[in-house]
């Protein structure tokens, strides 16, 4: 999965500041009001920090170029996120998702508009990919270490959207929010997040293993194939 992923946000670096009064509001965070020059600006910036962002990498320490990104992405738009993956066809891939909001895809496209050709070390993509094979993928979540190959799921087809229950023998240990990402975590990582946020409606979490259940790549192959379907309940016994 990611190298790192991170959304952006601004950083204090500098550990001798004084903690901030929480009685002083948080900075307005400004929006561009020209896209084009926004994405032009943020290539700009990429281009110049490339040779520090491929030695980080070469290192095994993308920390180190994590709050320059972080600033780059938010001048784009403040409420994008981004993300170093392994890339499909070239070694990397930079990502910046507006996590299919509305509001945002005038930033994304623009920023997808500008982007320089693909080549053999950097991929560019407006939404995080599906990975080759989610199954082939371990998360590390604290002290956990999640296999998504042990992921099940049960999913219900309704004309052209699925509603899915997502089952994993540790989601039952870990807290509320950690519970939360690894529910959604082995979707976008299965469908990709833009395929994810069109054909999934609700997401639910199993605590315990429902009948019926497929594996990740059963709901690759089924929600890639729904054209055509009637309502239904797909699964096979788990």
């Amino acid at each position: 999965m990611g190298l790192f992923r991170r959304r952006a946000a601004r950083a204090d670096t500098d550990a001798k500041a004084a903690p901030p009064d929480p009685r002083t509001p948080w900075p307005a965070q400004l929006v561009p009001s020209d896209v084009e020059a926004a994405a032009a600006k943020f290539w700009e910036g990429w281009f110049e920090l490339l040779p520090v962002v491929n030695a980080a990498l070469g290192d095994r320490e993308p920390h180190r170029v994590e709050h320059d990104l972080c600033l780059l992405v938010e001048a784009l738009h403040p409420r994008l996120h981004f993300s170093l993956e392994r890339g499909r066809q070239a070694i990397y891939a930079l990502v910046v998702t507006g996590q299919e909001d509305p509001e945002l895809r005038p930033f994304t496209d623009a920023w997808k508009a500008a982007a320089p050709p693909n080549d053999a070390i950097w991929e560019h993509d407006d939404s995080v990919p599906p990975v080759p094979d989610p199954t082939e993928v371990t998360v590390n979540l604290g002290d956990h270490r999640i296999s998504l190959a042990d992921v099940r799921v049960v999913a219900q087809v309704d004309e052209d959207v699925v509603d899915v229950a997502v089952y994993h023998p540790a989601l039952a240990d870990l807290e509320p929010a950690a519970r939360t990402t690894m529910t959604f975590l082995p979707l976008d990582a299965t469908l990709g997040e833009r395929v994810a946020a069109e054909r999934l409606r609700r997401v639910e979490t199993a605590e315990t293993e429902p009948a019926g259940t497929i594996s990740l790549l059963e709901l690759r192959d089924l929600v890639r194939g729904l054209n055509g379907r009637e309502d239904e309940t797909v699964g096979t016994s788990g």
